[in-house]
C-alpha cells in the first residue's frame, strides 16, 4: 500500500457524540503517522467542511466521525459528489443502519431476530405506558445509547411518566419503545466480510449507557465471551447476516441482548453501527487484537478497503 497518498481524518463535528469522534480520530491519524504515512492531515468538521476537502483534495477520507451527519449518510453523499473516497459504509447503508426501525424493516425479513417496537410521540407518555412496563425507550437514529431510558415498575420515572421527568422525551417529539430483554449485554465485530468474535460487556451500573461506553474503569470487558458455542456463533451468524444485508463496508458493530434463561431464542441483535469507535475503550480494535489484528493494522486495512472498493465515482 502507498503510504505517501493523502490521508484526510475526519473528526469531531457537532453531534452528541463529538467528543468520542475526536479521541477516534487522533487514534487513527496518530497510528498512520506511526506506521510511516506521510502525509495524514487532521480535520476537526465545522459547517465549511465542503470548501475545506476541497482545498485539501486527499486521496481518501478516513471518515472518524460518529453521530450525525458524518454517520447517517449526510457526509457520505457530499464525498460521493466530490469524487472522494472515504471508509466505512456508502450513503445508502448509512441513511439505513441509524434509523433502528428502517434497520428492523431490512433484518428481520433476513432471518434476524430483533425486539418488536412501536413509535410513540413523547406527549403521550404523560398519559400512559405504550406497552407493558419493563420497557426500552430510545431515539430512533441516535447511537451509542444516547438517549435511552429503562421504564421499569420501579423506575424513579413516574407511573406515568413525569412530565418534568428528565429523560429522551425531554429532547426528542418521538421514541421508539421496546420490551426490555433481560439478561447479558454482547457485542460483535464485523471487519471487511468476517465476524470477529463475542465480547460481553459487564457495566457497573447495570446498564451499558452512552458513559459505559467512554469512561475508563465503568464497564468491564470479556473478550471473548464466556458463552456456549452454539451461542457465540449464533451472534456472530447474525452480525455477519447484518452486515451483509445493510451492505456495510469497513467495519461495523452489532448489539446483542442475550437471556441466557431462553437460549438462543433469547437472543436479539439490538442495533447496527456503521460507524464504531476507534478510541482506547473501543470494542472493535479490542476484537481485532483478539484476532491478532494490531490497531494500526486495523486502520490500514480500513483504508486499503475503501482504496479498491471505494465509493466515490
Amino acid at each position: 500500500m502507498n503510504r505517501d497518498i493523502h490521508v484526510v481524518v475526519l473528526m469531531g463535528g457537532w453531534s452528541s457524540e463529538r467528543e468520542v469522534s475526536l479521541m477516534s480520530g487522533k487514534g487513527v491519524a496518530g497510528a498512520l503517522r506511526e506506521r510511516g504515512w506521510s502525509n495524514v492531515t487532521e480535520v476537526d468538521m465545522d459547517r465549511n467542511v465542503g470548501r475545506v476537502i476541497e482545498e485539501l483534495r486527499p486521496d481518501i477520507v478516513f471518515n472518524a466521525l460518529h453521530g450525525h451527519p458524518g454517520e447517517d449518510g449526510t457526509v457520505q453523499g457530499m464525498l460521493d459528489l466530490m469524487g472522494i473516497r472515504y471508509t466505512h459504509s456508502g450513503v445508502t447503508t448509512s441513511a439505513i443502519a441509524i434509523d433502528k426501525e428502517l434497520t428492523k424493516l431490512l433484518l428481520v425479513p433476513a432471518g434476524v431476530r430483533m425486539p418488536k417496537g412501536t413509535m410513540v410521540r413523547s406527549e403521550s407518555l404523560f398519559s400512559g405506558d405504550p406497552i407493558a412496563r419493563p420497557y426500552v425507550l430510545k431515539p430512533v437514529n441516535e447511537g451509542s445509547s444516547v438517549g435511552v431510558a429503562i421504564v421499569t415498575d420501579g423506575s424513579n420515572y413516574g407511573n406515568p411518566i413525569g412530565r418534568d421527568t428528565k429523560g429522551p422525551w425531554n429532547d426528542f417529539d418521538e421514541l421508539l419503545a421496546e420490551p426490555f430483554i433481560r439478561g447479558r449485554e454482547l457485542t460483535v465485530a464485523v471487519l471487511g466480510d468476517e465476524a470477529l468474535c463475542v465480547t460481553e460487556l459487564k457495566p457497573h451500573n447495570d446498564f451499558y449507557d452512552f458513559e459505559a461506553k467512554y469512561t475508563d474503569g465503568v464497564t468491564q470487558h470479556i473478550c471473548p465471551a464466556q458463552v456456549p458455542d452454539d451461542i457465540a456463533q449464533a451472534m456472530l451468524d447474525m452480525a455477519l447476516t447484518a452486515h451483509r444485508a445493510l451492505g456495510c463496508k469497513g467495519a461495523s458493530r452489532s448489539d446483542f441482548r442475550w437471556d441466557d434463561e431462553q437460549g438462543e431464542a433469547g437472543l436479539y441483535l439490538l442495533e447496527v453501527n456503521t460507524q464504531p469507535g476507534m478510541t482506547p475503550l473501543s470494542l472493535v480494535p479490542e476484537q481485532a487484537r483478539q484476532r491478532g489484528i494490531s490497531y494500526g493494522e486495523l486502520v490500514e486495512r480500513l483504508i486499503a478497503e475503501a482504496l479498491v472498493d471505494g465509493k466515490a465515482p
